[in-house]
């Protein structure tokens, strides 16, 4: 099994979320983070005052998978996602040794 780890844009969650519907993974955890890349974030006003903002929103989308659909996620994650401008984000992705569903028990690709 697989884990994607992948950062976007707040503003292309939607998107992203209709995208693996539609290859047919429902299954996530969404978070809110905050961070920042090569872009180094970028300074605003506020009340006359210029300061930097160090880290900008994003969204942290955490999928789990069988090995074999997750290339399908990536590509999903890359095409909703992107908008060629700096700051789209990144994918990770890990091995997943184990899962276990609490309610059930049941362990491996059956949890997922």
């Amino acid at each position: 099994m697989k884990k994607v780890d992948a950062i976007i844009k707040p503003f292309k969650l939607e998107d992203v979320k209709e995208a693996l519907a539609a290859v047919g993974i429902e299954g996530m955890t969404v978070t809110e983070v905050k961070g920042f890349g090569r872009q180094k974030g970028h300074t605003e006003i506020y009340r006359g005052s210029e300061y930097t903002v160090d880290f900008l929103p994003k969204i942290k989308l955490e999928i789990v998978l069988d090995d074999e659909r997750a290339q399908d996620a990536i590509d999903a994650i890359i095409k909703s996602a992107k908008t060629d401008k700096i700051g789209d984000g990144k994918i990770f992705v890990s091995s997943v040794e184990e899962v276990t569903r609490i309610r059930t028990g049941e362990t491996g690709a059956e949890a997922v």
